[in-house]
């Protein structure tokens, strides 16, 4: 048994692993390279799709299986390949985009290695979708629907977005794991008015990490610490052994978390790693 408390670390990337300029900060990739050499696993855990995360997995220098499109997927870097895949029924399929055309949502289709939409329709959805890797404009009627991860919603009729889920899930109704999120909470969005939903097959979100150390490394729970500062962080947040949030985290995160430390921008994750892994 390791003399430290802990074995593992789940990081989250859009305001935790990266900064607001999208890259890691040479303190925390210096330590959490420091924390491998001695046997601690590093493992990403992302609402990112393959293609948004691999970036940031090339700066990390890890090629260990990264938790995407928030516990739906677990890809593997080295072969580009997803080891494990929760796709949506085709009845959430048809129940969801049938939603959008009721209410003219834009949705986004994901699945392995394509992502696809409708043209958007308006500024502030043309600027939404702009950041998105690997997407291919199509027709409505020619959007694919067959072994989709994921389905993103965007909405600029409601001010919050728990609402939206909620209607969402209402219209859906099958069961699914729905996240959600203002847009404006991401770095390059921050003047959006934008609501997202995330639709996805029924899992356990950024918790399957905590089991995926397990059945991957022999990992407990109680032996991993998990980094975030969103919604979609908290199951992993409830899962593991000590969670820690970002300053700056949405309040659902921070409620959750045991601790809080410093913004995505500074060296926090460096200090956290050296405090937890090398002290």
């Amino acid at each position: 048994m390791s003399a430290r408390a802990y074995d593992a670390i789940l990081l989250d990337v859009d305001g935790t692993l990266v900064d607001d300029a999208g890259h890691i900060h040479p303190r925390t990739l210096g330590a959490l390279r420091a924390a491998r050499a001695r046997g601690v696993v590093v493992m990403v855990a992302t609402g990112r799709s393959e293609s948004g995360v691999a970036p940031v997995i090339e700066e990390l220098g890890i090629d260990d299986p990264v938790l995407v499109y928030n516990g739906s997927g677990l890809w593997d870097p080295r072969t580009d390949k997803l080891l494990e895949e929760r796709v949506l029924s085709n009845r959430t399929v048809a129940r969801t985009l049938e939603h959008c055309e009721r209410a003219g949502y834009v949705p986004v289709v994901m699945k392995h290695g394509l992502k696809a939409a409708p043209p958007p329709t308006t500024e502030a959805l043309e600027k939404a979708l702009s950041r998105l890797t690997a997407l291919e404009w199509r027709p409505f009627a020619e959007l694919p629907r067959e072994y989709l991860i994921r389905i993103t919603l965007f909405s600029d009729r409601h001010s919050d977005s728990a609402a939206f889920e909620r209607e969402v899930a209402a219209a859906i109704d099958l069961p699914t794991y729905l996240t959600h999120f203002p847009l404006a909470h991401l770095v390059d969005h921050r003047t959006s008015a934008l609501q997202v939903v995330d639709v996805h097959a029924p899992c356990r979100g950024k918790g399957e990490a905590v089991r995926v150390l397990r059945e991957l490394h022999g990992i407990e729970a109680a032996r991993v610490v998990a980094v975030g500062d969103a919604t979609n962080d908290v199951p992993m947040f409830e899962a593991a052994g000590l969670a820690v949030a970002m300053a700056g985290s949405m309040p659902q995160a921070r409620a959750a978390a045991a601790r809080v430390i410093g913004d995505c921008n500074g060296d926090a994750i460096g200090a956290l790693v050296e405090e937890l892994f090398l002290g």
